[in-house]
């Protein structure tokens, strides 16, 4: 989960093109996270207490940096989630963290673009 989220927020950060990519000893600025937490969990129980649909939620923690004025701009957690049918397997439950991803890499390119 590590590798596709740093992948998916690297390429929305290249897809918005607010700013630019450069390696820690050239860079004016950067985002460090963690993921601090995952839960798996039933989100919609039918009759007979079956569950149909699970949601995965995903938090992390990240803290963006100004390298240049070495101050700390904002630091934070992102939560969000996604769903995916009970019972699909691996692959229903992939589909519910990807989900889960996009928004939270939405959510801090948006929080770190917004104040630039």
């Amino acid at each position: 989960m590590r590798e596709q989220f740093s992948t998916q927020l690297v390429q929305r950060f290249l897809n918005d093109n607010t700013l630019e990519m450069a390696d820690r000893g050239s860079a004016d600025s950067m985002l460090e996270g963690v993921i601090t937490d995952v839960k798996d969990a039933p989100s919609v129980v039918q009759a007979g207490e079956q569950v149909a649909r699970r949601r995965i939620t995903v938090t992390v923690h990240i803290t963006f940096q100004d390298l240049k004025l070495r101050k700390k701009v904002w630091e934070r957690d992102f939560s969000s989630w996604g769903d995916y049918p009970s019972g699909g397997g691996l692959t229903q439950r992939n589909e519910g963290i990807q989900e889960a991803v996009r928004k939270l890499t939405e959510d801090i390119l948006n929080e770190t673009v917004a104040g630039w």
